[in-house]
């Protein structure tokens, strides 16, 4: 199975840009679709990037043009590319992964990191 830890989260300002990323261990991320969430305190988990079924990438509404999430498979590493940042973008952000089956990921992630907090200041 595969380990995952994120780094890179930390204070910055509206406007400002930060890179996430998702170490993983244990496994090679090309036989898994890799995706980044977040939580904000008193809210749900939400979906923010990710890789999904035959290699496509899907971004939630709130992120489309802002955020790009990466694969790295030669250092096994996951990026979430985060640019102008708004303060509704703090909140813990995770890695997770779901299997992959040839080009198709299975439904729902079975391995999560601890997450790595943003936060964004007005």
């Amino acid at each position: 199975q595969v380990q995952l830890v994120e780094s890179g989260g930390e204070s910055v300002q509206s406007g400002g840009s930060l890179t996430l990323s998702c170490a993983a261990t244990g496994d090679t991320i090309d036989y898994y679709c890799m995706g980044w969430f977040r939580q904000a305190p008193g809210k749900e988990r939400e979906g923010v990037a990710n890789f999904t079924s035959d290699d496509t990438i899907t971004y939630a509404d709130s992120v489309k043009g802002r955020f790009t999430i990466s694969q790295d498979s030669s250092n096994n590493i996951v990026h979430l590319q985060m640019n102008s940042l708004k303060p509704e973008d703090t909140a813990m952000y995770y890695c997770a992964a779901a299997v992959r089956v040839g080009r198709r990921c299975l439904e729902g992630y079975v391995y999560w990191g601890q997450g790595t907090q943003v936060t964004v200041s007005s």
